[in-house]
């Protein structure tokens, strides 16, 4: 199926484009800010790896981390010093950043600084959210709540476009599949395509056991890979992963995060399969 490809703008770069024909994206970094260092390491080797591969690339990590399990878990830097060391990446390392949104008022904000606004599953039907994201005019990386199907996703997605942008990217984190589980269903990447958007295949955290380590979620790191290459050979249009350099000592999602000094492995699998469906 032919996509209209989202067209990502970065002011130093030239535009990245997103959907068929087009080459992977691959969005990656760690899931929170948990320093400006770390976030520098991994932007740039990820940003490395990713012009070797031919792939595009985005650099994502959170300011907060709004649901976490636990009151006590660590959040992150919040808007304004989250939204700073994010600036200074996507200025002084030529990548395009994106980060999630959580409330309406924050949609503008985020737009000075975010190349693409993220809105996270749990808050995929929140039309204000939905609105305030479009209205910007960036490009929006939706994604599918757990408990949406992905035809129902149809809805999120008229939304956004009703509400000023017709740039619209859905991602595929998998669905509850009873308590602490989720499970990926393929047959999702050709449903949400069909709305005439890329989809970008989650591939951190449908191995999530949301809540699994009581105070915090656990995760099944081991099936990132298989179900990474499942996805490309479906047909996804991109890749999104949490990448730290001790996915052990992550201050979150670290039981469903890639080990860094493993991405470019993984990447050359994924380009190779996406390779194989272009010479069909």
């Amino acid at each position: 199926m032919t996509l209209t490809p989202v067209s990502v703008s970065h002011p130093t770069s030239e535009d990245i484009l997103v959907g068929t024909a087009h080459p992977l994206l691959l969005i990656a970094g760690p899931c929170v800010l948990e320093s400006e260092e770390l976030a520098r390491r991994i932007a740039g080797e990820m940003k490395e790896i990713c012009t070797r591969q031919g792939v595009s690339y985005v650099f994502k990590a959170s300011f907060d981390k709004a649901n976490r399990t636990s009151i006590s878990s660590f959040r992150g830097p919040g808007l304004t010093e989250g939204l700073e060391i994010l600036s200074r990446i996507r200025e002084e390392m030529h990548t395009p950043v994106i980060s999630d949104i959580h409330e309406p008022a924050q949609a503008a904000i985020c737009a000075e600084v975010l190349d693409i606004i993220q809105v996270p599953a749990f808050l995929c039907r929140q039309t204000d959210l939905l609105a305030a994201a479009s209205k910007t005019g960036k490009p929006i990386n939706l994604k599918k709540g757990q408990f949406v199907s992905p035809w129902d996703m149809a809805h999120a997605v008229g939304k956004i476009r009703e509400s000023g942008t017709s740039k619209v990217m859905l991602v595929e984190r998998g669905a509850s599949f009873g308590y602490n589980n989720l499970v990926v269903d393929m047959r999702a990447f050709p449903v949400m395509r069909s709305f005439d958007c890329p989809v970008i295949y989650d591939a951190t955290h449908s191995v999530q056991l949301p809540g699994g380590a009581g105070g915090s979620s656990d995760g099944q790191r081991e099936f990132i890979e298989p179900l990474s290459r499942s996805a490309v050979a479906a047909g996804v249009d991109g890749i999104f992963m949490e990448v730290h350099p001790e996915p052990e000592n992550a201050l979150c999602d670290g039981p469903n995060s890639i080990a860094l000094n493993d991405i470019e492995r993984i990447v050359t699998q994924l380009v190779r399969i996406k390779d194989c469906l272009r010479s069909e």
